[in-house]
């Protein structure tokens, strides 16, 4: 499969209802699979929102477990309407005490594929959430990608990481705040350009406490051109089919992977 069609939601989460977000992401579901996408990705931490100050301790309430209620029902969702899913969100493993700020990779038979922690925590994130310990590259549909979220995007051996272990697309589900907009507007052409991939940030809508998150949604080829952008403060889904071909054009066009020298960089 050369080309592939992403749905991309900017969702304005309801501040700890997981219930009405999941219910609201089975719309979005249906509406993506009616679109032709083959793949819908959320923005971090859709089903509870995001804001550490206003959830607080709550995120162990609402940590979910592997094929737990929110799983099954996405899973449902995804098998029903033939589409993959990544879905960021509040998880646990065995441990009831430890939990991630990650995403679940379900794909069209509704499967689990894997899981993904956020390595890089933002502030007051680390007052709750474990770091994760890997940088996984998944596949869907035979077509390698990584996922980073928000922060994890501004850490290039992360991204550079994924690009050795094959990823052609880096997927970056974030709730970014409007103050820190200049590096959003950073992050994807440059780690783009630098590894030859695709990157995808997908942001939130809405408003928590101070933070007020503006959507704004970015599609990044492996040359670092812009793409797609979204509007701003809009909450809705967008469809933008990207071409994997372009990634091997764009490494022999500017072999920044072939020309690496390690040797200078050991320290």
């Amino acid at each position: 499969m050369s080309k592939w069609k992403l749905a991309l939601v900017q969702f304005n989460s309801i501040l700890k209802n997981p219930e009405k977000n999941l219910q609201k992401a089975a719309d979005y579901i249906k509406q993506a699979a009616q679109g032709g996408a083959d793949v819908i990705v959320f923005p971090e931490l859709f089903t509870t929102g995001y804001s550490p100050d206003l959830i607080g301790r709550d995120f162990f309430r609402l940590a979910n477990k592997i094929n737990g209620p929110a799983f099954k029902f996405l899973s449902r969702k995804a098998r029903e309407a033939n589409i993959n899913v990544i879905a960021p969100l509040v998880f646990t493993l065995d441990d009831p005490g430890t939990i991630y700020n990650g995403a679940f990779i379900i794909n069209r038979r509704g499967e689990l594929v894997g899981t993904y922690a956020k390595t890089h925590l933002w502030k007051k994130e680390a007052l709750y959430f474990t770091p994760g310990s890997d940088l996984p590259v998944f596949e869907l549909d035979g077509i390698p990608f990584g996922v980073q979220i928000c922060y994890d995007g501004g850490f290039p051996e992360a991204s550079r990481t994924l690009t050795f272990r094959g990823a052609k697309i880096i997927f970056a589900p974030s709730a970014f705040d409007q103050n820190d907009r200049h590096l959003w507007d950073i992050y994807f052409t440059a780690r783009s350009s630098e590894n030859g991939c695709f990157t995808v940030g997908i942001n939130r809508t809405g408003k928590e406490g101070d933070i007020v998150f503006y959507g704004n949604n970015k599609v990044v080829s492996p040359m670092g051109h812009l793409i797609f952008e979204g509007r701003d403060n809009s909450e809705e889904l967008q469809l933008v089919t990207i071409n994997l071909e372009e990634v091997e054009r764009a490494r022999e066009r500017v072999p920044f992977l072939r020309d690496l020298r390690p040797d200078l960089y050991s320290s």
